[in-house]
């Protein structure tokens, strides 16, 4: 059986808490889109975790957890999500990270900033974490996948090229910054290629081997779909697919393998960041709602 989870607002619906219900009783979860622009809280009693790019089941050792080709993912982000896991005494033998999954590089998170910077009183309200300029990235097809870690050569002839031929020039004449090494970002990523390798691993085989023996899968989806890019309050939007549709592509999973898709909603609707909210409230029963809803 396989179930997509999805948030039906502007996101902090409580799809945490509903994941962890599910992924007890499933045998894979997979992470199918977004970054570390999300999260989610699961309470345990081990404790509170936080998680941005590992899925929830990963507190389960019987459930694979998977983070998707549709997903970028920030290296650093997720080493500290690893060594969190650690520091309680949690292995995550369990996690597999998509070789396809393009990855949020150093300068990601600077272009996200100043962009943001230039577009005055019309920016977007970015969270600054580099998401939008990666998933950019790949529509040009100057992105680095997760699966390029392993190889060393590739790496060092592409970021010779996208540091020095691409970035730079815009870094330095168009925003007066500094420029990149890239030689020293490539000792930097070389050196998450160590600690990453475990887990990178071609995940299609792995996930259509799972359909083949009709396992529990359940598609965890970041966001919400009032933020998808295409059919959300466009350009306050996510840089990806939050919807139904993006968890199929973000993960390889073909919509005729779907048996259900849940909607996650909330009693009242909140929304982070910029953007249209018809619904606003500005006066008591909003800081009531707000203060013991939240």
């Amino acid at each position: 059986m396989v179930i997509i989870l999805v948030g039906g607002q502007w996101g902090d619906e409580g799809k945490g808490k509903v994941i962890d219900y599910l992924a007890a009783k499933a045998d894979m979860v997979i992470r199918s889109q977004g970054g570390n622009n999300a999260g989610h809280t699961v309470v345990t009693d081990d404790g509170e975790f936080k998680f941005q790019l590992i899925p929830s089941g990963i507190l389960y050792p019987h459930c694979t957890c998977i983070i998707g080709n549709g997903v970028v993912v920030d290296p650093t982000v997720l080493l500290k999500e690893i060594a969190q896991l650690k520091e309680r005494n949690i292995n995550p033998t369990n996690l597999i990270v998509s070789e396809r999954a393009h990855m949020v590089m150093r300068y990601h998170p600077l272009f996200d900033q100043l962009e943001e910077e230039v577009r005055g009183d019309d920016r977007l309200g970015t969270t600054w974490r580099g998401i939008g300029p990666a998933y950019a990235d790949k529509i040009r097809r100057i992105g680095f996948r997760i699966g390029d870690l392993q190889k060393k050569a590739f790496m060092r002839k592409k970021l010779a090229f996208v540091v020095d031929q691409v970035k730079n020039p815009i870094l330095e004449k168009l925003y007066g910054k500094d420029a990149y090494d890239w030689s020293s970002m490539l000792d930097e990523y070389m050196r998450y290629a160590k600690e990453l390798d475990p887990f990178i691993k071609d995940t299609f085989p792995i996930i259509q081997d799972a359909l083949d023996r009709n396992a529990k899968i359940l598609l965890e989806g970041a966001q919400a779909t009032m933020l998808d890019l295409d059919f959300g309050t466009y350009p306050y939007v996510t840089s990806s697919n939050p919807s139904a549709g993006g968890a199929l592509t973000g993960s390889g999973i073909a919509p005729t393998k779907i048996d259900l898709t849940v909607g996650v909603f909330k009693a009242y609707t909140s929304r982070v960041g910029y953007g249209p909210f018809p619904s606003e409230l500005l006066d008591e029963v909003a800081d009531q709602i707000r203060e013991r809803g939240h």
